[in-house]
This record gives structure tokens, C-alpha cells and sequence, in this order.
């Protein structure tokens, strides 16, 4: 039976509704899947059925992104890794892989700080992670506009169907665009880009925490990202006790542009990498 993501649903996390994709539960491991920005859950479609394959395969949409409730004081990093810390608690994950490119990388670096025994590891790239900050592109417009208010202005259905027509090669689903045109419209876009907007504080923090982070980090980065420069996995290599780093010949949205070579490098990170870097772990 082949796996399916229209069969999504909501569940309470910290008293929020949380959208989320759930196959194979009760298998092992565990893979926790983080929505990137302006997509949803449906940015995994293209990887689903071979994660699915992998165990446990359980894909949500952060507070505030997509189609889960949000709460103004979860749009940080460092909030939103103390809430998936508590999410993997209440939720009875046990201690997953977490996925999260874009905005769950830093989400997923916060958590691995704030609770090592949450995460068995964690899989990131194309998020902006270094300090001083390095982006570039409409990502850096967003974090430095001094006019927050124009923000929650823009119309957040045009602006997510304009991000999507960065991608390389692959062509986004009518059901996935429509997902994310939907989960972003009116301000919910701009309400989101709050996140972004607090990288200057909270990356500044987390550059103290990264020596310190035992878990093991695949980094999965693409080498020419216009708004999210290699520089930042080369920046976490220099730090994090236990990584490696996979260089693709991609964009930002590297995830679906390369799903296949994304897919073989977290594969084989799921079969053996993740202990082979992190020693013990």
C-alpha cells in the first residue's frame, strides 16, 4: 500500500492544534519531519515513500507555518526548539531523527541544545544558521525591512506562489501549491516572517550553544542557495562536535529540486551514518 499524504490530520501539541502526516506508525525509527518556509507538510511528497519505507514517518507544520495554529511567542528558534522538544514529549516519540530544512534547522539545533536525549539526530541544510547572519536574497529583505507592518500588507498567496517559481527543475503539485498558496494567505505570511525576523538574536545565542550540541547532524545543503549561502553548513562544520555535510549542486529548495541525491544522502545517514559520526550516540 503505498503511502499517502492526503490522509492528514490535527493533533494538540502545548494546547495548539498541529497539522500533521503520520505512516507506519509504531515502526522504528522514528522520522520527524519540520515543514520549510512558505511550504507545508506537502514539501515531502516527492521523499515520502522512501522515508515511509525507513520506519515511523510522522511530517507537521510548525506553530504558525502552514495550517497549524499559531502563538505570537513561538515564532524564534529558540522558542520553537524548546516546543519540539515538548511536542517529541507529549506526542510519546521517544527520541526521533529530525528533518527540518530551512526554518527546522535552526529549530532542530535549539532542540538538540535544549534536550540531547529528544533527538537520535537530526538532518538540516538550506537554513540559515551562522552568526554574524549570511543570507541573502528576498530572506535578508524580509529580516531587515524596518516596516513590519508593510509585511502583514503583502498578499501571502501571491508571495508564496512567486517563491515557487525558484525551483530548479521540479514542478510543485497543483495539491501541494494550493496547500501552501492556503496556509500563507492574507498576513499569515507576513505573521510567519517573524521567525526569520528574530535569526539576529537567537543565532547569535545559538553560535555558543553549537560546541556543545552531542547530537549527530547531517547537513544537506545546496551549493549555489540565493538567500542561504553554503557558508552556513561550512559555519556548523567548524562547530558542531558530530557532523558531516553533504554538498549538492542545487539551489535553496534542495529537498525537491534533488530529491533523489537528498534522499540517498539521508538514507544512508539513517542506515549507519548517524552512529559512525556521532560515536557513541
Amino acid at each position: 500500500m503505498r503511502p499517502q499524504m492526503e490522509k492528514v490530520s490535527t493533533r494538540k501539541a502545548d494546547g495548539l492544534e498541529i497539522r500533521y502526516a503520520e505512516w507506519n506508525a509504531g515502526a522504528e525509527p522514528t522520522l520527524l519531519l519540520l515543514n520549510p518556509w512558505p511550504e507545508t507538510i506537502y514539501a515531502w511528497e516527492q521523499l515520502w515513500p522512501r522515508l515511509s519505507a525507513a520506519g515511523h514517518v510522522l511530517a507537521i507544520d510548525l506553530p504558525g507555518f502552514g495550517h497549524s495554529q499559531a502563538r505570537a511567542d513561538l515564532f524564534s528558534p529558540q522558542a520553537m526548539g524548546r516546543f519540539l522538544v515538548g511536542l517529541i514529549e507529549e506526542w510519546e516519540l521517544g527520541a526521533p531523527h529530525v528533518f527540518g530544512p530551512d526554518v527546522g534547522a535552526p529549530t532542530a539545533l535549539f532542540a538538540a541544545a535544549e534536550s540531547p536525549s529528544s533527538l537520535l539526530s537530526a538532518v538540516i541544510g538550506n537554513g540559515a544558521t551562522s552568526y554574524p547572519l549570511e543570507v541573502d536574497g528576498t530572506l535578508k529583505d524580509l529580516i531587515d525591512n524596518p516596516d513590519f507592518e508593510s509585511l502583514l500588507a503583502l498578499d501571502g498567496a501571491e508571495i508564496v506562489r512567486q517563491s515557487m517559481t525558484m525551483h530548479e527543475t521540479y514542478t510543485v503539485s497543483a495539491a501541494a501549491l494550493e496547500d501552501y498558496v492556503t496556509g500563507y494567505a492574507g498576513s499569515r505570511f507576513g505573521e510567519s516572517a517573524r521567525f526569520v525576523r528574530n535569526y539576529p538574536t537567537d543565532l547569535a545565542l545559538l553560535e555558543g550553544l553549537l560546541p556543545r550540541i552531542e547530537t549527530p547532524v547531517k547537513i544537506i545543503a545546496g551549493d549555489h542557495d540565493p538567500m542561504v549561502p553554503l557558508s552556513n553548513a561550512t559555519y556548523l562544520t567548524e562547530r558542531l562536535p558530530h557532523c558531516e555535510l553533504t554538498v549538492l549542486d542545487l539551489g535553496h529548495f534542495a529537498w525537491e529540486d534533488g530529491a533523489e541525491a537528498w534522499g540517498d544522502a539521508a538514507l544512508a545517514w539513517l542506515d549507519g551514518g548517524y552512529t559512525r559520526v556521532g560515536g557513541d550516540a
